[in-house]
């Protein structure tokens, strides 16, 4: 997992509340093994045209095919982003989109949860602040904001600056890059030391 400590990037406006998982990561597409190659059904159904004679073309009406925000790796949503079903392939489909950071007034539990797992910076300001967000975002070109991690702030240049809450075990897990496998290989030669040990005794048993 990439370590995470500050980010200036371009942010996208998904001006929507209660973003559930099926619409992050349509249900047909979690037949899939790996954590990789999701990014591009991220969104499937609103970035797609669902009808017509171009029916699964891009639909240039939804955000994220306007050229303008291509490579952003900050979202800004309404709250209860990430509600709905459990599924962690929500989380794999932002990152693999190229998605660091999500900023929303609120988030669902569970999802909350995955996306720290897997790299990804959840930020919870306050209703009026997101809304001031996603204004900038919409109606100014080449919208950036700076994440830090280790201030734990959102800011812009034109004089926002917010900060958000964050528990101390998550802020380090993501500050040193480390998922569940990274932080049980942060013990591996004690469990090595305990694993020879187990081995050894066994074989000092007397046998029935």
């Amino acid at each position: 997992m990439e370590p995470f400590k500050t980010i200036t990037s371009l942010a996208v406006p998904l001006d929507r509340v209660n973003v559930d998982t099926d619409q992050i990561i349509p249900k047909q597409f979690l037949k899939r093994i790996e954590r990789s190659g999701y990014g591009e059904f991220l969104f499937f159904d609103w970035r797609r045209l669902q009808e017509g004679p171009n029916a699964g073309d891009p639909d240039p009406s939804f955000v994220l095919n306007e050229s303008r925000y291509k490579g952003a790796k900050i979202l800004i949503a309404g709250k209860n982003f990430g509600c709905g079903s459990s599924r962690e392939h929500a989380a794999w489909a932002l990152s693999d989109f190229g998605f660091r950071v999500v900023i929303a007034p609120s988030f669902a539990d569970i999802f909350f949860s995955n996306a720290g797992k897997n790299g990804i910076v959840l930020a919870r300001l306050s209703e009026e602040q997101v809304a001031l967000l996603l204004q900038r975002a919409e109606t100014t070109p080449h919208y950036e904001l700076t994440v830090s991690l280790e201030e734990q702030t959102v800011t812009d240049a034109q004089g926002f600056h917010a900060t958000f809450d964050i528990d101390a075990f998550r802020k380090y897990c993501l500050v040193e890059g480390l998922d569940d496998i990274g932080l049980t290989l942060r013990h591996a030669a004690a469990l090595n030391a305990y694993e020879t040990k187990h081995d050894h005794d066994n074989w000092l048993m007397p046998r029935a």
